[in-house]
């Protein structure tokens, strides 16, 4: 009997000091906890808006909007909730679908005002036996021009509290913010098309009539010779006029200048020297299209052809770590750098034709550290380096 009672207290012992230790490292994972509640909660609506902007991003659509709606109904807290282009529900999710065309009366209002509508019981009747309607918010998601196009319709099953209007009123204005960053993202890509359409333009009276003009002058002479230089300038025209692609490789830009200056030696002769120092591994760069060529183009047509004798240009590409330093240099007539810093116009002969133009989009696409430098003064030639990322996210993606 002893012997039980002594084995059973062993027992008691043993689950007691187990529970001590529970509660220890209960109270120990307590402290040392990953994350508080605060923080939770936080980390759960960044990561929810992270998810809904990803799409927005794009564009408001019917698409962009059914990737987003869920994520945007939690964030506001509804039992349903809606965006509304004019009058077309773009995405639903959650209850109250029923009440649609209620619903895009009311984004129609808000859209118009750019006020946001509180509906209540009795502005959405209804004959469902089991409808949980009791109300709505309608906030309109304001674009980039200030002007609101849409609606974001958060429903209630109960009359609208404050903190739904709140919620949703935050929401819509968040929303609309990734609406008018899409805009921007969109205006950003159209200037950059249109700025490689105007370089386009300037190819063809710059380059166009004096390559045609060199290559005649070997027809009867060499026709073998001008068999060639027809074909570099067909596959120089190719790539100049290719419709697809805002970026292209450094060695890919590198190709269509060898054959750019394999007709201007048609025309210059001796007097045009060639000298390249480009490092292998710096070869796949992305930069963007037309980058390089226009200015080759404005070393040879504006510092080395007023250049009597013989003239130089030096293309090099060096590998800089995470960079790519590349310049374009001549021994040509160079130029006036106020003139060329007064306004970053072309001057009235048509110098430094393209810079301003390949500067622009050098800063829109790695940033404003990333433009071009310009060395010149009268008679001392002209040297243009640019430092080019060697990973960019968005040339990798674009190319």
């Amino acid at each position: 009997m002893a012997g039980q009672i002594g084995s059973a207290v062993a027992v008691v012992a043993v689950l007691a000091a187990l529970a001590a230790a529970v509660v220890a490292v209960l109270r120990l994972r307590a402290r040392r906890g990953i994350a508080t509640a605060m923080q939770r909660a936080t980390y759960d609506v960044l990561h929810t808006a992270s998810l809904a902007a990803e799409p927005l991003r794009a564009g408001l659509s019917t698409a962009s909007a059914g990737k987003a709606i869920r994520h945007l109904r939690v964030l506001v807290g509804a039992v349903g909730l809606a965006i509304i282009d004019g009058t077309d529900c773009l995405a639903f999710d959650g209850r109250g679908g029923h009440h649609t065309e209620q619903f895009a009366a009311a984004a129609r209002r808000a859209t118009r005002s750019q006020r946001s509508v509180v509906l209540n019981g009795s502005d959405l009747v209804c004959d469902r036996v089991d409808c949980v309607v009791r109300g709505a918010v309608v906030a309109p998601l304001t674009g980039p021009a200030g002007q609101a196009d849409a609606a974001l319709v958060a429903v209630a099953d109960e009359p609208p509290a404050p903190g739904l209007v709140q919620a949703t009123l935050e929401t819509a204005r968040w929303a609309g913010s990734q609406l008018a960053l899409a805009e921007l993202d969109s205006s950003r890509e159209r200037l950059a098309r249109a700025e490689v359409r105007a370089l386009r333009a300037q190819i063809s009276p710059h380059f166009i009539y004096n390559a045609l003009t060199a290559i005649a002058s070997f027809v009867r002479t060499d026709p073998e010779r001008a068999r060639e230089l027809i074909l570099e300038f067909a596959e120089f025209t190719r790539y100049s006029f290719r419709a697809h692609g805002e970026f292209t490789t450094l060695a890919e830009e590198l190709r269509s200048i060898d054959r750019y200056l394999t007709i201007e030696r048609a025309r210059f002769g001796d007097r045009l020297q060639v000298r390249l120092q480009i490092a292998p591994e710096v070869l796949p760069v992305g930069l963007p299209f037309l980058c390089l060529q226009p200015l080759v183009e404005n070393a040879v047509r504006h510092g080395l052809s007023r250049k009597p004798g013989v003239g130089m240009v030096s293309i090099e590409a060096r590998d800089a770590g995470a960079e790519c330093h590349i310049t374009v240099e001549d021994d040509g007539v160079g130029m006036d750098p106020a003139v060329f810093g007064r306004d970053g116009s072309e001057s009235e002969d048509g110098q430094h034709v393209g810079l301003v133009n390949v500067d622009e989009r050098l800063r829109s696409v790695f940033g404003d550290h990333n433009g071009l430098i310009v060395e010149t003064a009268p008679g001392a030639g002209t040297k243009v380096s640019m430092r080019v990322p060697k990973f960019h996210p968005q040339v990798r993606a674009s190319q």
